[in-house]
C-alpha cells in the first residue's frame, strides 16, 4: 500500500481544522481514527490524554510525496490481530499452564507472510513505527520488532531457513510477559526494584513456553531466552557474553531497544530514530555486536518522511524521500530561508550536497 504524504507534527503545532495524513491505530492494532479526519479541539485533547505527542497532518507544501510502508497495511493488521488474540488467550489462562498446541502453527502461517511481503519490496528500510495509543504496545511491539528483525537479517544475507526461525523468535521474543502480573505489566510509570526483577522473569517464562511446542524452532525459545543479554554480561537472565549469546538474539537486542525508544509510552515520550540510533551506538561492542549495529544504521531511517528539519545552511524544510542507499542523508525539501521567510519549495538531497547536515529538529 502506499499513501499520500504529509507533515509529521507535534500536538501542539496541529490546530483545529488540519485534517489526519496517516490513521492512528489502537493498543490492538486497529483503526482508531481514519486517515482524512478534521480534527477538532476535543480530538487533540483526547490523543493528547492518551499519550499521543504527534500526527501526520495533510499538508499542502507537501501533499505530493507518495511514501511505500514497509509491509502491507492488511499484513500488518492480520499479524498484530494473531498476537493479541493468542497472547489474550494465554493472558486469561487461569490454569497457569505453558501448553498451547495451536500457537506454533499460528505464528509459522504469519512468519511467512511477513516474510513474503518484505520479499517482494525492493531497498526496504526500517521507518517510524505506525503511531498508536500508549495503553499497551505488547502486540504491535512483537509485530514491529519482527519486521525490523527480519529487514535486518535480509540485509545480512540470512537463509530462507535462517529468516523464517528468526522471525519466529522475533515476534515471540516477548511471549513470556502474558506470565507477568498485569499490574507489573500494565503499570503506567517505571517499575521499581521488586517489579522490575518480576518483569524479567518473562525472558524464562517465553523460554518455557516455546522450547517444547510443536511447530516452533528451539532456536525461536532461545532467542526470547537471550534477548535481554549483553555483550558485557550485564543482561538477564544469566547474564553471559560475547559468544555465549546467540547471533539471533543479538539481532533481536538491537530491534528490541530501538523499538522500545522510539516507541511513547505513558511515562514518556517516544525518542526519534536518530536519537535512539546515537544511544545505540553507545553501547557499540560493550552491550550490542558492532557489525550488527552497522547493517541497522545502513537500513533505519534516521529523518522520518514528513518530519521538519533545520539544515546547517540555516534553512526550514521538510524530510519529502529517504534514499536506500543513503538513508542517513534525506531529501529536503526546504520551505523556509535562514531568516524564517517563506520560499518558493525547492528539494536539496543531502546524499549529492555533502557539506549540507540536517543540524536539528524544527520545533515550530
Amino acid at each position: 500500500m502506499e499513501w499520500k504524504f504529509v507533515r509529521l507534527l507535534s500536538i501542539g503545532q496541529i490546530r483545529p481544522g488540519m485534517k489526519l495524513g496517516k490513521r492512528i491505530y489502537n493498543e490492538e492494532g486497529l483503526t482508531l481514527l481514519a486517515e482524512g479526519a478534521e480534527l477538532t479541539a476535543s480530538i487533540l485533547r483526547r490523543l493528547e490524554k492518551i499519550g499521543i505527542d504527534m500526527l501526520y497532518i495533510r499538508d499542502e507544501v507537501t501533499d505530493d510525496i507518495i511514501v511505500p510502508e514497509m509491509v502491507a497495511d492488511e499484513t500488518r493488521r492480520q499479524a498484530v490481530k494473531q498476537i493479541r488474540t493468542v497472547y489474550r488467550t494465554m493472558m486469561n489462562d487461569t490454569m497457569g499452564r505453558m501448553s498451547y498446541p495451536h500457537l506454533g502453527y499460528s505464528f509459522r502461517k504469519m512468519t511467512e507472510e511477513i516474510l513474503d511481503d518484505l520479499g517482494s519490496r525492493e531497498d526496504v528500510l526500517i521507518m517510524l513505527g505506525d503511531i498508536h495509543t500508549t495503553d499497551h504496545y505488547l502486540y504491535t511491539h512483537s509485530f514491529n520488532v519482527c519486521l525490523y528483525t527480519l529487514t535486518l537479517g535480509m540485509a545480512a544475507g540470512h537463509s530462507r531457513d535462517d529468516l523464517f526461525t528468526l522471525g519466529m523468535g522475533s515476534m515471540l521474543h516477548d511471549i513470556g510477559k502474558t506470565k507477568i502480573s498485569p499490574k507489573v505489566l500494565l503499570k503506567p510509570g517505571r517499575l521499581d526494584d521488586e517489579e522490575f526483577a518480576e518483569m524479567k522473569k518473562h525472558t524464562e517464562f517465553g523460554f518455557a513456553i516455546l522450547k517444547d511446542e510443536p511447530f516452533v524452532p528451539l532456536l525461536a525459545a532461545h532467542c526470547a531466552f537471550q534477548h535481554h543479554e549483553r555483550l558485557d554480561g550485564s543482561g538477564y537472565p544469566r547474564g553471559i557474553q560475547g559468544g555465549e549469546i546467540h547471533d539471533f538474539a543479538k539481532w533481536i537486542a538491537i530491534t528490541d531497544s530501538y523499538d522500545a525508544m522510539t516507541t511513547n509510552r505513558v511515562y514518556r515520550r517516544g525518542m526519534l530514530p536518530h536519537q535512539a540510533v546515537d544511544i545505540l551506538y553507545g553501547g557499540s561492542c560493550i552491550q550490542y555486536d558492532q557489525r550488527k549495529l552497522e547493517v541497522f544504521r545502513d537500513k533505519v531511517a534516521l529523518y522520518p518522511v514528513g518530519l521538519t528539519v533545520k539544515l546547517s545552511t540555516g534553512e526550514t524544510g521538510v524530510v519529502t524521500s529517504v534514499p536506500p542507499k543513503t538513508p542517513n542523508r534525506p531529501i529536503v525539501r526546504v520551505i523556509e530561508d535562514e531568516e524564517g521567510a517563506t520560499v518558493q519549495p525547492y528539494e536539496i538531497d543531502l546524499s549529492h550536497h555533502l557539506s549540507v547536515m540536517v543540524e536539528q529538529i524544527a520545533d515550530k
